[in-house]
């Protein structure tokens, strides 16, 4: 088993296990009892449930707590194919929320994470998603493709030279390019974006930028089935957006309004970028738990 020497990273690998899950190894996390109510965590590109360590504690006293890494990112395998989907993604939480006997849940999620609980949320109208849900927050995420501001790497690695850029991409690259769209004052330090870097190098996973970022064409796909499941929604939604994100930011709260979507809990950070949970782990969790804390009045 592969190695990363970064304390944080290497205590989050030891809180999960690697199970089998659709035919592949997948990592996941779970921490409390099912007497709690329970959150399912989903976490973005190109990072993995690693994500929402900062935010965790303060869940977890009185929550249970499930995560999983998806299918090419973090500690689960990661093959090095071109053919992965956001639906098979979702598939992989539903099969994990069944394997648990999770029967009702509240969801948590960000980034490339937002459209896999969309296609679960479309499930759950629909009737054949697993579980039952009780709520769904979203952080920052292209939860419409003609809000999302891809990019510009984003946008080479799904084009037909990705392949090639990808290879001669490095830590350098990564560095500019995942700091861009944090907030000017909470930047990540050298020392976080190496342990974002292990993690999405881990396991052989270089390849996953260009591999992993067809996922930009499943928005596109999908659009009208998961805008649809945003206004139709049963179960309150909640959004919790750093407002400078050039990716997804207060442009993507303006949008989402525009469309009419359910919505009955809005927090705005107004420094904060696109990694919320990262960058304000207190105001993400303090935000949240107030959504949920309304809920339960």
């Amino acid at each position: 088993m592969q190695k990363i020497e970064i304390a944080s990273v290497n205590q989050w690998f030891n809180k999960g296990k690697r199970i089998p899950l659709n035919g592949h190894s997948i990592f996941t996390v779970e921490e409390g009892d099912s007497s709690k109510p329970c959150i399912v965590l989903i976490h973005g590109f190109p990072t993995a449930s690693y994500d929402f360590e900062g935010i965790w504690e303060a869940l977890s006293a009185n929550y249970r707590l499930v995560a999983l890494d998806m299918l090419g990112f973090g500690f689960s395998d990661k093959p090095n194919q071109r053919n992965y989907t956001l639906h098979k993604q979702a598939d992989l939480f539903e099969s994990l929320i069944k394997q648990l006997g999770i029967e009702e849940y509240h969801v948590l999620a960000h980034d490339y994470g937002v459209s896999v609980a969309q296609e679960l949320l479309a499930r759950q109208i629909e009737g054949t998603g697993a579980g039952r849900w009780l709520s769904c927050c979203f952080l920052n995420g292209g939860l419409f493709p003609e809000t999302h501001k891809a990019l510009m790497i984003q946008k080479i690695m799904l084009s037909p030279i990705g392949k090639w850029v990808n290879k001669l991409s490095g830590f350098s690259a990564f560095k500019r390019s995942f700091s861009s769209v944090f907030g000017e004052q909470t930047k990540p330090s050298d020392a976080e974006l190496k342990a974002f870097w292990a993690l999405i190098n881990y396991n052989e996973g270089k390849h996953a930028f260009h591999n992993l970022i067809t996922y930009i064409l499943d928005r596109r796909q999908h659009r009208e089935r998961w805008l649809q499941a945003l206004k139709d929604s049963p179960f309150p939604l909640a959004l919790v957006n750093g407002s400078v994100d050039p990716v997804s930011g207060s442009h993507l709260v303006d949008r989402y309004k525009e469309l009419g979507c359910r919505l009955d809990y809005l927090k705005q950070l107004p420094t904060i970028g696109h990694y919320p949970q990262c960058e304000d782990p207190q105001g993400v969790s303090s935000a949240y738990l107030e959504f949920l804390t309304q809920l339960s009045a």
